[in-house]
C-alpha cells in the first residue's frame, strides 16, 4: 500500500464532528478508490457501490434521496450490507457514471448516522447532469498522482527524512553533496517513472522501465477511451486531437498551444472549450498568458494565449517517440522538446501543490517569465533554467519597483542558494516551495 497525502485528509475528515458527506475528484486510476477502501478499514462496516462494475446499483435511489429509502434498496439488492449508526462508510464510486448519485448528499448530511465519500473521475465535467447539487450539504478534495514527495514516501522515505531535506532549503543553505546526489538520482526515476500509482508500484517491485513504460502507454489509451465515451456537447475527434497534440506544441520555441498547429485548416473557434474539458476532467494543467504582471491574475488572462501540460508528466513520457525516449534514458537528455520536459514536471509540482499556474510574456518579448503564482498578496515569478546562470526575467521584474514584486525563483539542476532576491532551488525541491513560503517570514501570511 502506497502512502497517499489524502490518507490524512481523509482521517482528519473523519475526526471532525462537524464533518459532511466528502466528494474526492480526480483524474482517472489516480488511487482515488484504493486510498479510500484503505480508509474503511477505521470502520466497522465499508459499503463499496460501484456504478460501473455493479450497474444494478443506480436503481437505490428509484424511490427517492432520503436515507431510509436508500439504505432499504442497497438492503434488498445486496443484504450482506450492514449499516451500523456512526460507524460505516459508504463509499458511491466511479460516479461519472451516474452523477445523480450526489443529489442524495444532503440526505445523509442532514441524517448524520453514515459517512459517505463519493469518487470518480471526470465530476467536474458531469456536474450539469446532477438533479440538485447540495450546495452547503458537502465537501470537496482533489486528488491527484503521486507528487515527488509521495515517490519519496514510496521509496521509503521518512517523514523526518523529508524535515531533513527541507531544513537546508529553509535556512537556504546548499544541500550536501550525498544529499544532492541521491536525490537527483531518486528524481530521475520519478521523471522517468511518472506519478501514477500502479507504474510507480510496478517500477519498485520490478526495477524495470520498460514495464513501467508499458503501463503508461497502456493509461495513455484509457484515457482516449474515457474521450470517446464521456465527451458532450464538443466534437471527441477534436478533443483527441487536441491531447494528442501536447507534445509536439510543447516542442515549439516557445510553448504556447496554438490551434492552427494541429492540423491544416484548424480554427480556434472550432477548437473552443477543449482545453477547460481536459482541464476539468483532470487530464491536463492549462497555464495562461497575463497581460499584466498584476492581481487578480484572472482579470489580466488572456483567454486564447496557453501553454499546456500533462496532469502527470508521466502522459508526455508515454507520449514521446521511441528515440526520444531512447535520448532521454541513454543519454539523459532532459532539454529533449526545448526544456519543455522541466516545465511540465514544475507546472505539475505547483499545480499538486494547489497553486493556479499563469505565465508572463511582455507585448515586446523582452520578458519571460515560465510561471506567475500568487502567494497570498505577493506576486511569485519562476523561471526555469538548466543550469546556473543569468536570470534577464527575473532581474527585470523585481529591479522594476512599479510592479512591487519582492522575489523571484529560479529552479534549476543546480543547488539552493539566494542572491539579489532570488532564491535558487533544485528541480526536485518544487514540492516544498508553499511550505517553504508559508514558513519563512519573506511573505507576509
Amino acid at each position: 500500500m502506497i502512502r497517499r497525502k489524502i490518507d490524512k485528509v481523509l482521517l482528519d475528515w473523519k475526526r471532525r464532528e462537524d464533518h459532511k458527506p466528502l466528494i474526492v475528484s480526480g483524474a482517472r486510476q489516480i488511487g482515488k478508490t484504493t486510498s479510500i477502501r484503505e480508509f474503511g478499514k477505521n470502520y466497522d462496516s465499508f459499503i463499496e457501490i460501484n456504478f460501473v462494475l455493479e450497474p444494478k446499483f443506480k436503481s437505490i435511489f428509484d424511490d427517492g434521496y432520503t436515507v431510509n429509502d436508500v439504505i432499504k434498496l442497497i438492503s434488498l439488492l445486496d443484504p450482506k450490507c450492514r449499516f451500523i449508526p456512526n460507524n460505516t462508510l459508504i463509499l458511491f464510486d466511479e460516479i461519472q457514471e451516474y452523477p445523480d448519485a450526489v443529489t442524495s448528499l444532503k440526505s445523509f448530511a442532514s441524517d448524520g448516522r453514515f459517512d459517505v465519500i463519493c469518487s470518480g473521475s471526470l465530476l467536474g465535467v458531469n456536474y450539469n447532469k446532477i438533479k440538485s447539487i447540495p450546495v452547503g450539504s458537502k465537501e470537496e478534495y482533489e486528488m491527484h498522482s503521486l507528487d515527488f514527495e509521495e515517490y519519496l514516501w514510496a521509496r521509503g522515505y521518512k517523514e523526518s527524512q523529508i524535515d531533513d531535506i527541507y531544513s537546508y532549503m529553509k535556512e537556504l543553505k546548499p544541500l550536501p553533496d550525498s544529499y544532492f546526489s541521491t536525490l537527483q538520482k531518486l528524481y530521475k526515476e520519478y521523471i522517468f517513472v511518472g506519478g501514477m500509482p500502479e507504474v510507480v508500484k510496478k517500477f519498485i517491485d520490478t526495477n524495470s522501465y520498460g514495464e513501467a513504460f508499458e503501463i503508461q502507454k497502456r493509461i495513455c489509451r484509457d484515457y482516449e477511451d474515457d474521450i470517446t465515451k464521456y465527451v458532450e456537447g464538443l466534437d471527441n475527434a477534436r478533443v483527441k486531437n487536441f491531447y494528442r497534440h501536447i507534445p509536439s506544441q510543447l516542442s515549439k520555441d516557445n510553448h504556447k498551444y496554438q490551434i492552427s498547429k494541429i492540423g491544416h485548416g484548424a480554427r480556434f473557434r472550432e477548437y473552443t472549450g477543449i482545453e477547460d474539458w481536459l482541464k476539468d476532467a483532470g487530464i491536463i494543467n492549462v497555464a495562461y498568458n497575463i497581460s499584466e504582471l498584476n492581481i487578480p491574475f484572472d482579470v489580466y488572462e488572456i483567454s486564447d494565449n496557453y501553454r499546456v501540460y500533462y496532469q502527470d508528466h508521466s502522459l508526455f513520457i508515454a507520449n514521446l517517440d521511441e528515440e526520444s525516449k531512447e535520448d532521454l534514458i541513454v543519454n539523459s537528455n532532459y532539454e529533449i522538446y526545448n526544456g519543455s520536459l522541466y516545465e511540465s514536471l514544475v507546472s505539475e509540482a505547483l499545480a499538486k501543490s494547489g497553486y493556479k499556474i499563469y505565465y508572463y510574456k511582455s507585448k515586446d518579448s523582452t520578458v519571460e517569465l515560465d510561471f506567475v503564482i500568487r502567494i497570498k498578496n505577493e506576486i511569485i515569478p519562476i523561471e526555469v533554467k538548466k543550469e546556473r546562470g543569468r536570470s534577464a526575467s527575473l532581474n527585470t521584474v523585481i529591479e522594476n519597483s512599479s510592479n512591487s514584486i519582492k522575489y523571484g525563483v529560479k529552479l534549476t539542476n543546480g543547488n539552493i542558494g539566494f542572491s539579489n532576491n532570488k532564491f535558487t532551488f533544485p528541480y526536485f525541491l518544487s514540492f516544498l516551495l508553499r511550505r517553504f513560503f508559508k514558513e519563512t517570514n519573506y511573505i507576509e501570511w
